[in-house]
């Protein structure tokens, strides 16, 4: 059960505000100090926060403020919630904890995860989709007894984890992989491939000069022959 109001310090500023109950009243029904509240009444301290209603929130009964108002010994309690939310179990060493109903989807959950991000830790998908090591172990081996019939579905989809938490994972797996090693391989400068392909035009050119000679040196080695058979 709760101690305290959902927004002490929202709490504080409107019973500051519109009620007679004192500093001392206030402070132990928010959790706070009672020169705390001695700032928020002298605006040295949340001028920026809105007040919260808290007999409109069904956190305290107005009655019990005019009770405190009346005695000043009063301590303020909270009032019984209409609803009554069950606390998440704790499950040992802090793992997250998945309701019955989702907990058959954890495996194809962790499937997806293994195939579309497979930067993650076994530690980051423990903490997603609160599995077990042995578990993510016999999806990754394929030794799961019901690898055959897993699909691979979203998490955030299937509602055991949030957006949020996937991608604070998905960067932090990002930002401590390794850089990639150095090849040896890089680009050369501009300089040298554009010489290189000045000295690769020069030589072509050359060569097409080179030939030119040569046919023309053939066509008169031809007429030099051709005119000493008509002399004879």
């Amino acid at each position: 059960m709760a101690t305290q109001p959902l927004m002490p310090k929202a709490t504080a500023v409107w019973l500051v505000d519109n009620t007679a109950l004192s500093f001392e009243q206030i402070a132990a029904f928010c959790n706070l100090h009672p020169l705390e509240v001695r700032s928020i009444a002298d605006d040295d301290a949340a001028q920026g926060i809105k007040g919260a209603d808290p007999i409109q929130a069904n956190q305290i009964t107005r009655e019990e403020i005019e009770a405190g108002e009346k005695d000043p010994n009063h301590k303020l309690k909270l009032a019984v919630p209409k609803v009554s939310l069950p606390e998440a179990p704790i499950t040992g060493k802090g793992g997250r904890y998945t309701p019955v109903s989702r907990r058959q989807d954890r495996p194809n959950a962790i499937l997806w995860l293994v195939r579309n991000h497979p930067e993650l830790k076994d530690a980051q998908i423990m903490r997603l989709v609160g599995t077990t090591k042995s578990t993510l172990q016999a999806i990754r081996d394929r030794t799961h007894w019901n690898s055959a019939a897993l699909q691979p579905l979203d998490p955030v989809t299937l509602g055991l984890c949030s957006q949020i938490q996937l991608d604070f994972e998905v960067a932090r797996a990002a930002k401590e992989k390794p850089a990639p090693a150095d090849s040896g391989v890089t680009l050369l400068p501009a300089e040298l491939t554009t010489a290189k392909a000045a000295e690769v035009e020069a030589e072509v050119a050359t060569k097409k000069a080179g030939a030119e000679l040569d046919v023309q040196a053939v066509f008169a080695k031809l007429k030099q022959l051709g005119g000493k058979s008509e002399e004879k």
